[in-house]
């Protein structure tokens, strides 16, 4: 189950992917980490999944990471007499607090946190943007808007508010049942959507702990506007195009997906991209030739992980889909200009003796064509910094703690192993030979790179690189 590539792959469960056999064929076709919407699943479902996950990973014999992305806050517009209107340019039209059916010029919306923030000016877009209004006149009772776009308005279509900073928390009580129920069955990663400040963030964090993983979904101006901030307090962040798309010109968006790559791995944080990837898969065996060109373009910028999301949980063909996915990727990483790309975007070590390990552990490996580099981590801190540094070689993170190695198959490159605490540096370079042999990463004479944190176990302290022979029985050190 060694991978050809060193980008992860997300797929996302759903109807069409969350039996046995499917999510075993998905793993093998190159899945890396799972993704369980919650908007879409009930407890029960959820406890059902991990429980067939893990399963499937012994199976396969190899960590399998597992996402639980909430739901946040859905804002939606009531419902309509006539179930759907029509709206012209230039029409007004009220949104207000009356808990009953709309008609051709107003509707309920139950969310009086909207009604508080917004602001003449600014635009409010229904429908994933396909009717656009801009707010005329506001009170704390209702908001009278001038028709931009026109569309058709149906029976509670979302409402995205692109200039307003709404004064409504990233997580609803829903989202907490649910962040308890994930956490509850050890999931790996709990992603946090329409996330717009950084203390959204904390406050999740906060809940948390160390028991998984926190990754912030950017996909609202807001939280662009901070983002900064947002990536220094998150464990890993997902560019979530689709709903970024809708409340940004998209034209805008290919930039921003390059700047948050590379703001995130300079803060040694994981980043996914995510939204229609190969969308045209829902329905088709084959992808078109722009989706082909769309992952190849995250690969190159250097993305940890690429995501499926619609094409895995509910299209008709969710493993040709993850094959596609890792056939692109292993093509563009063996491209001759991939390394160039990729060290171009290096971005310098922090002034710490861990970063700075880091940084010559993978010169030294790529100067003496050394066959891997193996970090031993506990905390996964050590393996993050690794992959960080985006070196040509194999990383192999060996660590004592499953979860880590669960959460570290978000990370690019790295080829997570668990293994046994080693109690002394001897033992512990014997057994990162051993295993580098038996993954088949390296053979009897190869020399390997080994980094550690001394005293051993203890988290946060990478400050030894050693150089090692590959032999039968462990190791020759130099």
């Amino acid at each position: 189950m060694r991978r050809l590539r060193k980008v992860k792959i997300l797929a996302t469960l759903g109807p069409s992917s969350n039996d046995e056999k499917t999510i075993e064929e998905l793993s093998r076709a190159g899945a890396d980490v799972f993704r369980i919407n919650m908007s879409h699943t009930k407890h029960d479902g959820l406890k059902q999944m991990v429980e067939t996950i893990r399963r499937v990973e012994k199976t396969v014999g190899r960590p399998i990471g597992i996402l639980a992305d909430l739901q946040g806050p859905k804002l939606r517009v009531g419902t309509f007499n006539s179930d759907e209107i029509e709206l012209e340019v230039g029409d007004h039209f009220t949104f207000d607090c009356l808990d009953k059916p709309g008609n051709r010029t107003r509707v309920y919306l139950p969310h009086p946190e909207i009604f508080e923030s917004v602001r003449p000016g600014n635009r409010l877009l229904l429908d994933d943007g396909k009717v656009e209004m801009r707010c005329i006149e506001s009170s704390g009772k209702e908001i009278v808007a001038e028709v931009v776009v026109p569309g058709t308005l149906s029976n509670r279509k979302g409402i995205s508010l692109p200039d307003t900073l709404l004064g409504v928390r990233a997580i609803t009580d829903k989202d907490r049942a649910d962040l308890e129920a994930a956490l509850e069955n050890d999931v790996d990663w709990i992603a946090l959507s329409f996330v717009q400040r950084p203390e959204d963030v904390i406050e999740v964090q906060q809940t948390v702990g160390s028991r998984a993983g926190v990754l912030a979904k950017i996909e609202k101006p807001q939280a662009v506007e901070k983002l900064e901030e947002i990536i220094a307090n998150a464990d890993a962040i997902m560019i979530a195009r689709g709903d970024l798309g809708v409340e940004m010109p998209l034209e805008e968006v290919p930039g921003l997906q390059k700047r948050m790559i590379r703001m995130a791995r300079k803060r040694g944080k994981p980043v996914v991209v995510a939204t229609q990837m190969l969308e045209s898969m829902i329905n088709s065996p084959v992808p078109t030739r722009a989706e082909v060109s769309d992952v190849a373009t995250a690969v190159y910028e250097g993305a940890d992980a690429i995501m499926l999301s619609a094409e895995s949980a509910a299209g008709e063909h969710p493993v040709q889909a993850v094959s596609t996915m890792n056939r692109i990727a292993i093509a563009v990483e063996q491209d001759d200009l991939f390394t160039s790309i990729i060290r171009a975007q290096q971005t310098e070590p922090e002034a710490t003796s861990a970063d700075a390990i880091s940084a010559a552990t993978r010169q030294v490996a790529e100067t003496l064509d050394l066959a891997a580099i193996v970090t031993f981590t506990s905390s996964g801190s050590t393996g993050l910094r690794a992959s960080r540094e985006r070196p040509s070689k194999p990383i192999i993170a060996l660590s004592p703690v499953m979860g880590t190695m669960r959460r570290l198959t978000l990370a690019w490159g790295l080829h997570c192993v668990q293994t046994e605490d080693e109690g002394n540096l001897d033992a512990m370079v014997d057994r990162a030979c051993v295993i580098a042999r038996q993954e088949g990463i390296a053979k009897v004479g190869d020399r390997i790179a080994i980094t550690a944190g001394v005293p051993l176990g203890r988290p946060g302290t990478t400050n030894m690189l050693r150089i090692a022979f590959v032999e039968e029985q462990g190791a020759r050190k130099k």
